[in-house]
Protein backbone atom coordinates (compact mmCIF):
# COMPACT_ATOMS: atom_id res chain seq x y z
CA UNK A 1 0.00 0.00 0.00
CA UNK A 2 1.52 3.29 -1.04
CA UNK A 3 -1.19 5.78 -0.25
CA UNK A 4 -1.93 7.06 3.24
CA UNK A 5 -5.61 6.78 2.40
CA UNK A 6 -5.25 2.98 2.46
CA UNK A 7 -4.76 3.05 6.23
CA UNK A 8 -7.50 5.60 6.83
CA UNK A 9 -10.50 3.25 6.24
CA UNK A 10 -9.07 0.75 8.73
CA UNK A 11 -8.77 3.42 11.41
CA UNK A 12 -12.24 4.77 10.66
CA UNK A 13 -13.77 1.28 10.86
CA UNK A 14 -11.96 0.75 14.15
CA UNK A 15 -13.48 3.95 15.50
CA UNK A 16 -16.98 2.86 14.50
CA UNK A 17 -16.62 -0.53 16.18
CA UNK A 18 -15.01 0.90 19.32
CA UNK A 19 -17.79 3.46 19.62
CA UNK A 20 -20.34 0.65 19.45
CA UNK A 21 -18.64 -1.05 22.39
CA UNK A 22 -19.64 1.82 24.70
CA UNK A 23 -17.97 4.19 27.18
CA UNK A 24 -15.87 1.39 28.70
CA UNK A 25 -13.69 1.52 25.56
CA UNK A 26 -13.58 5.32 25.30
CA UNK A 27 -9.81 5.58 26.02
CA UNK A 28 -9.02 3.25 23.13
CA UNK A 29 -11.43 5.16 20.89
CA UNK A 30 -9.59 8.36 21.78
CA UNK A 31 -6.18 6.79 21.03
CA UNK A 32 -7.26 5.50 17.61
CA UNK A 33 -8.78 8.91 16.89
CA UNK A 34 -5.43 10.57 17.61
CA UNK A 35 -3.72 8.20 15.16
CA UNK A 36 -6.30 9.04 12.50
CA UNK A 37 -5.76 12.77 13.01
CA UNK A 38 -2.03 12.37 12.60
CA UNK A 39 -2.49 10.30 9.46
CA UNK A 40 -4.78 12.90 7.91
CA UNK A 41 -2.31 15.68 8.61
CA UNK A 42 0.53 13.47 7.33
CA UNK A 43 2.72 14.85 10.08
CA UNK A 44 6.17 13.33 10.09
CA UNK A 45 7.90 14.05 13.39
CA UNK A 46 11.62 14.63 12.87
CA UNK A 47 13.55 15.18 16.10
CA UNK A 48 16.77 17.18 16.04
CA UNK A 49 19.08 15.70 18.66
CA UNK A 50 22.51 16.65 19.83
CA UNK A 51 24.71 17.69 22.68
CA UNK A 52 24.71 21.28 23.86
CA UNK A 53 26.72 23.60 21.58
CA UNK A 54 26.75 21.24 18.58
CA UNK A 55 24.98 23.87 16.45
CA UNK A 56 21.38 22.57 16.47
CA UNK A 57 19.76 26.00 16.19
CA UNK A 58 22.08 27.06 13.37
CA UNK A 59 21.42 23.75 11.59
CA UNK A 60 17.65 24.23 11.83
CA UNK A 61 17.92 27.81 10.63
CA UNK A 62 20.07 26.72 7.67
CA UNK A 63 17.53 24.03 6.74
CA UNK A 64 14.71 26.56 6.78
CA UNK A 65 16.73 29.28 5.07
CA UNK A 66 16.18 31.93 7.73
CA UNK A 67 17.37 32.83 11.21
CA UNK A 68 14.14 31.89 12.93
CA UNK A 69 15.54 30.43 16.15
CA UNK A 70 17.65 32.59 18.44
CA UNK A 71 21.30 31.51 18.35
CA UNK A 72 23.15 34.36 20.04
CA UNK A 73 21.09 33.78 23.18
CA UNK A 74 20.88 30.18 24.38
CA UNK A 75 17.25 29.08 24.90
CA UNK A 76 17.35 28.18 28.57
CA UNK A 77 13.72 28.22 29.63
CA UNK A 78 11.43 25.21 29.69
CA UNK A 79 9.95 25.92 26.26
CA UNK A 80 10.00 23.28 23.49
CA UNK A 81 9.91 24.66 19.94
CA UNK A 82 8.01 23.02 17.07
CA UNK A 83 8.59 24.14 13.49
CA UNK A 84 5.63 23.62 11.13
CA UNK A 85 4.61 24.80 7.67
CA UNK A 86 2.47 27.90 7.31
CA UNK A 87 1.78 30.26 4.40
CA UNK A 88 3.25 33.16 6.36
CA UNK A 89 5.61 33.54 9.34
CA UNK A 90 3.58 33.05 12.49
CA UNK A 91 4.14 32.10 16.11
CA UNK A 92 1.66 30.37 18.40
CA UNK A 93 2.47 30.52 22.10
CA UNK A 94 0.69 27.87 24.18
CA UNK A 95 0.34 28.59 27.89
CA UNK A 96 0.27 26.08 30.72
CA UNK A 97 -3.21 27.25 31.76
CA UNK A 98 -4.64 26.38 28.36
CA UNK A 99 -4.76 29.77 26.68
CA UNK A 100 -3.01 30.60 23.41
CA UNK A 101 -1.45 33.73 21.93
CA UNK A 102 -0.73 34.14 18.20
CA UNK A 103 1.19 36.69 16.21
CA UNK A 104 1.97 37.04 12.49
CA UNK A 105 5.01 38.79 11.04
CA UNK A 106 6.09 40.37 7.79
CA UNK A 107 9.79 40.15 8.63
CA UNK A 108 11.73 37.19 10.02
CA UNK A 109 13.73 39.51 12.29
CA UNK A 110 10.53 40.53 14.06
CA UNK A 111 9.53 36.89 14.49
CA UNK A 112 12.91 36.05 16.05
CA UNK A 113 12.70 39.02 18.40
CA UNK A 114 9.24 37.87 19.41
CA UNK A 115 10.53 34.35 20.13
CA UNK A 116 13.23 35.75 22.41
CA UNK A 117 10.47 36.94 24.75
CA UNK A 118 9.36 33.35 25.37
CA UNK A 119 12.16 30.87 24.71
CA UNK A 120 15.16 32.59 26.29
CA UNK A 121 16.17 33.23 29.85
CA UNK A 122 16.60 36.92 29.11
CA UNK A 123 13.05 37.31 27.82
CA UNK A 124 11.29 34.82 30.06
CA UNK A 125 13.40 34.14 33.19
CA UNK A 126 12.51 30.84 34.85
CA UNK A 127 9.48 30.68 32.53
CA UNK A 128 7.64 33.29 34.60
CA UNK A 129 5.14 33.67 31.76
CA UNK A 130 3.98 30.07 32.16
CA UNK A 131 4.54 28.99 28.54
CA UNK A 132 4.15 25.27 27.79
CA UNK A 133 5.23 25.24 24.13
CA UNK A 134 5.90 27.49 21.15
CA UNK A 135 4.95 26.61 17.58
CA UNK A 136 6.69 28.44 14.74
CA UNK A 137 5.01 28.39 11.32
CA UNK A 138 7.10 29.22 8.28
CA UNK A 139 6.70 28.76 4.46
CA UNK A 140 9.66 26.40 4.04
CA UNK A 141 9.63 23.79 1.22
CA UNK A 142 10.85 21.17 3.69
CA UNK A 143 8.06 21.89 6.16
CA UNK A 144 5.50 21.88 3.35
CA UNK A 145 6.30 18.19 2.82
CA UNK A 146 4.54 17.52 6.13
CA UNK A 147 7.56 17.29 8.36
CA UNK A 148 7.44 18.78 11.85
CA UNK A 149 10.92 19.66 13.09
CA UNK A 150 11.21 19.27 16.84
CA UNK A 151 14.01 20.97 18.71
CA UNK A 152 14.91 18.78 21.70
CA UNK A 153 16.95 19.54 24.84
CA UNK A 154 20.69 19.47 24.29
CA UNK A 155 21.97 16.39 26.09
CA UNK A 156 24.70 17.10 28.59
CA UNK A 157 23.79 20.78 28.55
CA UNK A 158 24.85 22.97 31.41
CA UNK A 159 21.24 24.06 31.62
CA UNK A 160 19.55 20.70 31.14
CA UNK A 161 19.83 17.68 33.36
CA UNK A 162 16.92 15.62 32.23
CA UNK A 163 18.05 13.66 29.19
CA UNK A 164 15.49 11.09 30.32
CA UNK A 165 12.81 13.57 29.25
CA UNK A 166 14.03 13.49 25.66
CA UNK A 167 14.19 9.70 25.71
CA UNK A 168 10.57 9.46 26.82
CA UNK A 169 9.55 11.85 24.05
CA UNK A 170 11.29 9.96 21.24
CA UNK A 171 8.62 7.25 20.70
CA UNK A 172 6.39 10.04 19.40
CA UNK A 173 8.96 10.75 16.67
CA UNK A 174 9.34 8.94 13.35
CA UNK A 175 12.98 9.72 12.65
CA UNK A 176 15.82 11.73 14.12
CA UNK A 177 18.86 13.73 13.06
CA UNK A 178 21.77 13.53 15.50
CA UNK A 179 24.28 16.38 15.34
CA UNK A 180 27.94 15.75 16.10
CA UNK A 181 30.89 18.07 15.61
CA UNK A 182 34.65 17.93 15.33
CA UNK A 183 35.53 19.12 18.83
CA UNK A 184 35.10 16.75 20.54
CA UNK A 185 33.81 14.22 17.96
CA UNK A 186 31.92 11.99 20.41
CA UNK A 187 31.49 12.18 24.17
CA UNK A 188 30.56 9.45 26.63
CA UNK A 189 27.25 11.20 27.28
CA UNK A 190 26.43 11.06 23.56
CA UNK A 191 27.30 7.36 23.31
CA UNK A 192 25.15 6.49 26.31
CA UNK A 193 22.31 8.52 24.86
CA UNK A 194 22.64 6.82 21.46
CA UNK A 195 22.54 3.38 23.03
CA UNK A 196 19.16 4.27 24.49
CA UNK A 197 17.97 6.04 21.32
CA UNK A 198 18.51 2.98 19.08
CA UNK A 199 15.49 1.15 20.52
CA UNK A 200 13.29 4.24 20.31
CA UNK A 201 13.97 5.51 16.78
CA UNK A 202 13.98 3.24 13.74
CA UNK A 203 15.37 5.86 11.34
CA UNK A 204 18.40 7.75 12.61
CA UNK A 205 21.09 9.58 10.68
CA UNK A 206 23.99 11.78 11.67
CA UNK A 207 25.34 15.20 10.81
CA UNK A 208 29.04 15.83 11.42
CA UNK A 209 28.82 19.59 11.81
CA UNK A 210 31.49 22.34 11.81
CA UNK A 211 33.71 20.53 9.27
CA UNK A 212 34.73 23.89 7.76
CA UNK A 213 37.38 23.99 10.47
CA UNK A 214 39.02 20.83 9.09
CA UNK A 215 41.14 20.08 6.05
CA UNK A 216 40.35 17.14 3.75
CA UNK A 217 42.65 14.70 5.52
CA UNK A 218 41.38 15.66 8.98
CA UNK A 219 37.76 15.30 7.86
CA UNK A 220 38.41 11.86 6.32
CA UNK A 221 40.17 10.68 9.48
CA UNK A 222 37.43 12.05 11.72
CA UNK A 223 34.68 10.49 9.62
CA UNK A 224 36.39 7.09 9.83
CA UNK A 225 36.75 7.48 13.60
CA UNK A 226 33.09 8.46 14.12
CA UNK A 227 31.85 5.54 12.00
CA UNK A 228 33.99 3.10 13.95
CA UNK A 229 32.84 4.41 17.33
CA UNK A 230 29.17 4.37 16.30
CA UNK A 231 29.50 0.80 15.09
CA UNK A 232 31.52 -0.60 17.97
CA UNK A 233 30.17 1.38 20.93
CA UNK A 234 26.68 2.53 19.93
CA UNK A 235 25.69 -0.66 18.09
CA UNK A 236 24.78 1.12 14.83
CA UNK A 237 25.94 -1.19 12.04
CA UNK A 238 25.73 1.15 9.06
CA UNK A 239 25.53 4.74 10.30
CA UNK A 240 24.49 7.26 7.67
CA UNK A 241 26.69 10.31 8.22
CA UNK A 242 26.65 13.66 6.39
CA UNK A 243 29.46 16.20 6.72
CA UNK A 244 28.38 19.83 6.85
CA UNK A 245 28.93 23.34 8.09
CA UNK A 246 25.59 24.67 9.28
CA UNK A 247 27.18 28.08 9.75
CA UNK A 248 28.26 28.24 6.10
CA UNK A 249 24.89 26.86 5.04
CA UNK A 250 23.03 29.62 6.85
CA UNK A 251 25.33 32.25 5.34
CA UNK A 252 24.69 30.77 1.90
CA UNK A 253 20.90 30.87 2.31
CA UNK A 254 20.99 34.45 3.59
CA UNK A 255 23.20 35.63 0.69
CA UNK A 256 21.57 33.32 -1.88
CA UNK A 257 25.02 31.87 -2.66
CA UNK A 258 24.41 28.54 -4.45
CA UNK A 259 28.10 27.67 -4.54
CA UNK A 260 28.54 28.12 -0.78
CA UNK A 261 25.29 26.24 -0.15
CA UNK A 262 26.68 23.24 -2.01
CA UNK A 263 30.11 23.59 -0.39
CA UNK A 264 28.57 23.68 3.10
CA UNK A 265 27.12 20.19 2.67
CA UNK A 266 23.65 21.47 3.54
CA UNK A 267 22.42 21.09 -0.05
CA UNK A 268 23.09 17.34 0.08
CA UNK A 269 21.35 17.03 3.46
CA UNK A 270 18.34 19.06 2.34
CA UNK A 271 18.04 17.04 -0.86
CA UNK A 272 18.29 13.79 1.07
CA UNK A 273 15.59 14.87 3.48
CA UNK A 274 13.24 15.87 0.67
CA UNK A 275 13.89 12.60 -1.19
CA UNK A 276 13.53 10.63 2.02
CA UNK A 277 10.21 12.28 2.81
CA UNK A 278 8.88 11.85 -0.73
CA UNK A 279 10.03 8.24 -0.90
CA UNK A 280 9.67 6.87 2.61
CA UNK A 281 7.60 9.25 4.71
CA UNK A 282 4.23 7.72 3.93
CA UNK A 283 5.49 4.20 4.30
CA UNK A 284 7.23 4.87 7.62
CA UNK A 285 4.33 6.91 8.94
CA UNK A 286 1.81 4.22 8.02
CA UNK A 287 3.95 1.50 9.56
CA UNK A 288 4.39 3.41 12.82
CA UNK A 289 0.69 4.25 13.10
CA UNK A 290 -0.37 0.74 12.08
CA UNK A 291 1.78 -0.76 14.85
CA UNK A 292 0.25 1.54 17.44
CA UNK A 293 -3.25 0.80 16.16
CA UNK A 294 -2.53 -2.91 16.18
CA UNK A 295 -1.47 -2.79 19.83
CA UNK A 296 -4.63 -0.89 20.77
CA UNK A 297 -6.80 -3.44 18.97
CA UNK A 298 -4.87 -6.35 20.50
CA UNK A 299 -5.66 -5.07 24.01
CA UNK A 300 -9.28 -4.51 23.02
CA UNK A 301 -9.55 -8.01 21.60
CA UNK A 302 -8.09 -9.55 24.75
CA UNK A 303 -10.65 -7.71 26.88
CA UNK A 304 -13.50 -8.74 24.56
CA UNK A 305 -12.39 -12.38 24.49
CA UNK A 306 -12.07 -12.48 28.28
CA UNK A 307 -15.58 -11.06 28.59
CA UNK A 308 -16.97 -13.55 26.06
CA UNK A 309 -15.36 -16.58 27.71
CA UNK A 310 -16.51 -15.36 31.12
CA UNK A 311 -20.08 -15.34 29.81
CA UNK A 312 -19.74 -18.83 28.34
CA UNK A 313 -18.18 -20.62 31.30
CA UNK A 314 -20.32 -22.27 33.99
CA UNK A 315 -20.61 -19.87 36.89
CA UNK A 316 -18.82 -22.17 39.29
CA UNK A 317 -15.87 -22.55 36.92
CA UNK A 318 -15.81 -18.80 36.28
CA UNK A 319 -15.68 -18.15 40.03
CA UNK A 320 -12.80 -20.58 40.36
CA UNK A 321 -10.85 -18.88 37.58
CA UNK A 322 -11.67 -15.50 39.07
CA UNK A 323 -10.18 -16.62 42.40
CA UNK A 324 -7.06 -17.88 40.66
CA UNK A 325 -6.68 -14.61 38.80
CA UNK A 326 -7.26 -12.56 41.95
CA UNK A 327 -4.45 -14.54 43.55
CA UNK A 328 -2.23 -13.48 40.65
CA UNK A 329 -3.29 -9.89 41.25
CA UNK A 330 -2.37 -10.21 44.93
CA UNK A 331 1.05 -11.48 43.91
CA UNK A 332 1.37 -8.55 41.53
CA UNK A 333 0.37 -6.13 44.30
CA UNK A 334 3.00 -7.67 46.59
CA UNK A 335 5.58 -7.25 43.83
CA UNK A 336 4.49 -3.66 43.40
CA UNK A 337 4.90 -3.02 47.15
CA UNK A 338 8.34 -4.64 47.03
CA UNK A 339 9.31 -2.47 44.07
CA UNK A 340 8.05 0.58 45.94
CA UNK A 341 10.11 -0.29 49.04
CA UNK A 342 13.26 -0.88 47.03
CA UNK A 343 12.63 2.29 45.06
CA UNK A 344 12.24 4.32 48.25
CA UNK A 345 15.57 3.00 49.49
CA UNK A 346 17.32 3.92 46.25
CA UNK A 347 15.69 7.34 46.35
CA UNK A 348 17.08 7.97 49.85
CA UNK A 349 20.54 6.88 48.70
CA UNK A 350 20.35 9.24 45.73
CA UNK A 351 19.36 12.13 47.99
CA UNK A 352 22.29 11.33 50.29
CA UNK A 353 24.58 11.29 47.24
CA UNK A 354 23.20 14.69 46.19
CA UNK A 355 23.83 16.15 49.65
CA UNK A 356 27.40 14.85 49.49
CA UNK A 357 27.84 16.45 46.05
CA UNK A 358 26.44 19.74 47.33
CA UNK A 359 28.82 19.84 50.30
CA UNK A 360 31.79 19.04 48.06
CA UNK A 361 30.70 21.86 45.78
CA UNK A 362 30.48 24.32 48.66
CA UNK A 363 34.07 23.53 49.62
CA UNK A 364 35.27 23.69 46.02
CA UNK A 365 33.47 27.01 45.38
CA UNK A 366 34.95 28.61 48.49
CA UNK A 367 38.48 27.62 47.53
CA UNK A 368 38.03 28.69 43.91
CA UNK A 369 36.44 32.09 44.56
CA UNK A 370 38.64 32.96 47.53
CA UNK A 371 41.64 32.16 45.34
CA UNK A 372 40.37 34.61 42.71
CA UNK A 373 39.80 37.23 45.42
CA UNK A 374 43.33 36.87 46.81
CA UNK A 375 44.79 37.05 43.31
CA UNK A 376 42.81 40.23 42.51
CA UNK A 377 43.85 41.92 45.75
CA UNK A 378 47.48 41.01 45.15
CA UNK A 379 47.34 42.44 41.63
CA UNK A 380 45.74 45.76 42.63
CA UNK A 381 48.40 46.51 45.26
CA UNK A 382 47.72 49.43 47.58
CA UNK A 383 45.07 50.94 45.27
CA UNK A 384 42.51 48.26 46.21
CA UNK A 385 40.14 48.86 43.28
CA UNK A 386 37.09 47.31 44.92
CA UNK A 387 34.79 47.84 41.93
CA UNK A 388 37.21 45.98 39.66
CA UNK A 389 37.57 43.14 42.18
CA UNK A 390 33.80 42.79 42.53
CA UNK A 391 33.39 42.84 38.74
CA UNK A 392 35.96 40.05 38.34
CA UNK A 393 34.24 37.94 40.99
CA UNK A 394 30.80 38.63 39.51
CA UNK A 395 32.02 37.28 36.14
CA UNK A 396 33.73 34.27 37.73
CA UNK A 397 30.72 33.09 39.74
CA UNK A 398 28.34 32.13 36.86
CA UNK A 399 31.22 30.59 34.88
CA UNK A 400 32.17 28.41 37.82
CA UNK A 401 28.65 27.32 38.69
CA UNK A 402 27.64 26.76 35.06
CA UNK A 403 30.52 24.30 34.72
CA UNK A 404 29.79 22.62 38.04
CA UNK A 405 26.08 22.32 37.25
CA UNK A 406 27.04 20.50 34.07
CA UNK A 407 29.15 18.02 36.01
CA UNK A 408 26.65 17.47 38.82
CA UNK A 409 23.77 17.23 36.34
CA UNK A 410 25.57 14.54 34.35
CA UNK A 411 26.45 12.66 37.50
CA UNK A 412 22.92 12.77 38.92
CA UNK A 413 21.31 12.07 35.55
CA UNK A 414 23.48 8.99 35.08
CA UNK A 415 22.66 7.79 38.60
CA UNK A 416 18.90 8.34 38.25
CA UNK A 417 18.86 6.56 34.89
CA UNK A 418 20.96 3.71 36.28
CA UNK A 419 18.66 3.34 39.28
CA UNK A 420 15.34 3.54 37.39
CA UNK A 421 16.22 1.39 34.38
CA UNK A 422 15.93 -2.00 36.17
CA UNK A 423 12.73 -0.84 37.85
CA UNK A 424 11.20 0.04 34.48
CA UNK A 425 12.08 -3.44 33.27
CA UNK A 426 10.50 -4.97 36.38
CA UNK A 427 7.42 -2.80 35.88
CA UNK A 428 7.12 -4.00 32.27
CA UNK A 429 7.40 -7.59 33.46
CA UNK A 430 4.81 -6.99 36.18
CA UNK A 431 2.25 -5.52 33.78
CA UNK A 432 2.85 -8.19 31.16
CA UNK A 433 2.63 -10.93 33.82
CA UNK A 434 -0.96 -9.86 34.51
CA UNK A 435 -1.84 -9.94 30.82
CA UNK A 436 -0.15 -13.33 30.37
CA UNK A 437 -1.95 -14.74 33.42
CA UNK A 438 -5.31 -13.61 32.02
CA UNK A 439 -4.50 -15.06 28.59
CA UNK A 440 -3.46 -18.42 30.07
CA UNK A 441 -6.45 -18.53 32.41
CA UNK A 442 -8.87 -18.24 29.47
CA UNK A 443 -6.74 -20.15 26.95
CA UNK A 444 -6.06 -17.07 24.84
CA UNK A 445 -2.79 -16.63 22.92
CA UNK A 446 -0.60 -13.85 24.29
CA UNK A 447 1.41 -11.45 22.11
CA UNK A 448 3.74 -8.74 23.39
CA UNK A 449 3.17 -5.19 22.09
CA UNK A 450 4.73 -4.23 18.75
CA UNK A 451 5.70 -0.76 19.94
CA UNK A 452 8.28 -0.12 22.64
CA UNK A 453 6.64 2.91 24.24
CA UNK A 454 5.30 1.33 27.41
CA UNK A 455 6.84 4.13 29.42
CA UNK A 456 6.48 6.84 26.81
CA UNK A 457 6.08 10.26 28.33
CA UNK A 458 3.17 11.99 26.62
CA UNK A 459 4.05 15.59 27.32
CA UNK A 460 6.72 17.54 25.49
CA UNK A 461 10.35 18.03 26.46
CA UNK A 462 11.40 20.91 28.62
CA UNK A 463 14.53 22.68 29.79
CA UNK A 464 15.49 23.28 33.41
CA UNK A 465 17.08 26.66 33.99
CA UNK A 466 19.38 28.17 36.55
CA UNK A 467 20.28 31.78 37.15
CA UNK A 468 23.24 32.35 39.39
CA UNK A 469 23.39 35.09 42.02
CA UNK A 470 26.63 37.00 41.53
CA UNK A 471 25.69 40.31 43.18
CA UNK A 472 28.47 41.37 45.55
CA UNK A 473 27.32 44.55 47.25
CA UNK A 474 29.67 47.51 47.22
CA UNK A 475 29.96 49.77 50.26
CA UNK A 476 31.25 53.29 49.87
CA UNK A 477 34.58 53.76 51.58
CA UNK A 478 34.35 56.11 54.54
CA UNK A 479 37.06 58.60 55.44
CA UNK A 480 38.33 56.42 58.29
CA UNK A 481 38.66 53.41 55.97
CA UNK A 482 40.56 55.42 53.38
CA UNK A 483 42.98 56.70 56.05
CA UNK A 484 43.81 53.22 57.31
CA UNK A 485 47.19 51.73 56.44
CA UNK A 486 47.09 49.65 53.20
CA UNK A 487 47.56 46.40 55.09
CA UNK A 488 44.55 47.04 57.36
CA UNK A 489 42.44 48.25 54.43
CA UNK A 490 43.33 45.09 52.54
CA UNK A 491 42.42 42.91 55.52
CA UNK A 492 39.06 44.64 56.07
CA UNK A 493 38.15 44.50 52.37
CA UNK A 494 39.21 40.86 52.15
CA UNK A 495 37.10 39.94 55.19
CA UNK A 496 34.04 41.80 53.88
CA UNK A 497 34.25 40.25 50.40
CA UNK A 498 34.93 36.76 51.76
CA UNK A 499 31.78 37.05 53.89
CA UNK A 500 29.83 37.97 50.74
CA UNK A 501 31.46 35.12 48.82
CA UNK A 502 30.41 32.69 51.57
CA UNK A 503 26.84 33.96 51.37
CA UNK A 504 26.77 33.65 47.56
CA UNK A 505 28.30 30.16 47.67
CA UNK A 506 25.65 28.97 50.11
CA UNK A 507 22.86 30.61 48.10
CA UNK A 508 23.97 29.32 44.70
CA UNK A 509 24.75 25.80 45.88
CA UNK A 510 21.37 25.63 47.58
CA UNK A 511 19.69 26.74 44.35
CA UNK A 512 21.51 24.02 42.46
CA UNK A 513 20.81 21.40 45.15
CA UNK A 514 17.13 22.32 45.30
CA UNK A 515 16.66 22.25 41.52
CA UNK A 516 18.46 18.90 41.26
CA UNK A 517 16.42 17.50 44.13
CA UNK A 518 13.20 18.58 42.43
CA UNK A 519 14.30 16.85 39.24
CA UNK A 520 15.11 13.69 41.19
CA UNK A 521 11.75 13.73 42.95
CA UNK A 522 9.97 14.42 39.65
CA UNK A 523 11.66 11.42 38.01
CA UNK A 524 10.58 9.09 40.82
CA UNK A 525 7.03 10.47 40.99
CA UNK A 526 6.69 10.15 37.23
CA UNK A 527 7.85 6.54 37.31
CA UNK A 528 5.40 5.63 40.10
CA UNK A 529 2.53 7.44 38.35
CA UNK A 530 3.21 5.66 35.06
CA UNK A 531 3.42 2.29 36.79
CA UNK A 532 0.14 2.85 38.67
CA UNK A 533 -1.59 4.04 35.50
CA UNK A 534 -0.44 1.02 33.48
CA UNK A 535 -1.34 -1.45 36.24
CA UNK A 536 -4.78 0.06 36.68
CA UNK A 537 -5.44 -0.01 32.94
CA UNK A 538 -4.31 -3.63 32.68
CA UNK A 539 -6.34 -4.74 35.70
CA UNK A 540 -9.41 -2.95 34.36
CA UNK A 541 -9.08 -4.74 31.00
CA UNK A 542 -8.68 -8.17 32.62
CA UNK A 543 -10.08 -8.44 36.13
CA UNK A 544 -12.63 -5.74 35.37
CA UNK A 545 -13.81 -7.62 32.29
CA UNK A 546 -14.30 -10.84 34.30
CA UNK A 547 -16.21 -9.08 37.07
CA UNK A 548 -18.36 -7.19 34.57
CA UNK A 549 -19.27 -10.41 32.77
CA UNK A 550 -20.13 -12.13 36.05
CA UNK A 551 -22.38 -9.25 37.07
CA UNK A 552 -24.19 -9.40 33.71
CA UNK A 553 -24.83 -13.11 34.16
CA UNK A 554 -26.47 -12.51 37.50
CA UNK A 555 -28.48 -9.46 36.48
CA UNK A 556 -29.67 -10.25 32.93
CA UNK A 557 -29.40 -13.95 32.25
CA UNK A 558 -32.10 -13.76 29.57
CA UNK A 559 -30.00 -11.38 27.44
CA UNK A 560 -26.75 -13.35 27.58
CA UNK A 561 -27.22 -14.94 24.18
CA UNK A 562 -27.62 -11.56 22.52
CA UNK A 563 -24.68 -10.18 24.52
CA UNK A 564 -22.44 -13.02 23.39
CA UNK A 565 -23.53 -12.65 19.78
CA UNK A 566 -22.68 -8.94 19.90
CA UNK A 567 -19.26 -9.69 21.40
CA UNK A 568 -18.51 -12.34 18.79
CA UNK A 569 -19.44 -9.91 16.05
CA UNK A 570 -17.21 -7.18 17.50
CA UNK A 571 -14.32 -9.62 17.93
CA UNK A 572 -14.62 -10.77 14.35
CA UNK A 573 -14.72 -7.22 12.98
CA UNK A 574 -11.78 -5.96 15.03
CA UNK A 575 -9.75 -9.09 14.36
CA UNK A 576 -10.22 -8.63 10.63
CA UNK A 577 -9.00 -5.05 10.87
CA UNK A 578 -5.98 -6.04 12.96
CA UNK A 579 -5.12 -8.83 10.53
CA UNK A 580 -5.20 -6.33 7.66
CA UNK A 581 -2.98 -3.94 9.62
CA UNK A 582 -0.43 -6.64 10.33
CA UNK A 583 -0.54 -8.14 6.86
CA UNK A 584 -0.40 -4.92 4.84
CA UNK A 585 1.67 -2.55 6.94
CA UNK A 586 3.79 -4.59 9.31
CA UNK A 587 4.55 -7.73 7.36
CA UNK A 588 3.73 -10.02 10.27
CA UNK A 589 0.64 -12.13 10.69
CA UNK A 590 -0.66 -12.68 14.20
CA UNK A 591 -4.00 -13.75 15.51
CA UNK A 592 -5.65 -13.37 18.88
CA UNK A 593 -8.44 -15.44 20.34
Amino acid sequence: MENVQDLLPLLEQSLIYLLELGPEYAPRYKNIGALKERLLQERFHLAILGQFKRGKSTFLNALLGAELLPTAVVPLTAIPTFLLWGPEPRVSVLYEKGSKEEASFLHVEDLTSYLVQFVTEAGNPHNQKGVSAVEVYYPSPLLKQGVVLIDTPGIGSTFQHNTETTLKFLPQCDAAVFLLSADPPLTQAELEFLQAVRSQIAHLFFILNKVDYLDTQEMSSLLHFVKKVLQEHAGIEKPLIFCASARQGLEARKSNNASLWSLSGMEEISRYLLDFLARDKKKILQEALAKKASDILADTLMQLNITLKSLKLPLSELDERLKLFEQKLKEAEQQKILVGDLLAGDRRRLIAFLEEQAENLRQKARVHLEGILQSCIAQTGDELEEDKIRETLAEAIPRFFDHELKEISRSMEARITEVLRPYEQRADELVEAIRKAAAELFNLPYYPPLTSDAFEKKNQPYWVTHKWDSSLSGLSEGLVFRLLPPRMRRAKLTKRLMEQIESLVLHNVENLRWATLQNLEHSFRLFEARLNERLQSTISATHGAIQSARAKRQEQAENLAQEMATLQSSIKKLQEIRTQLLDAFIGQYEQIG
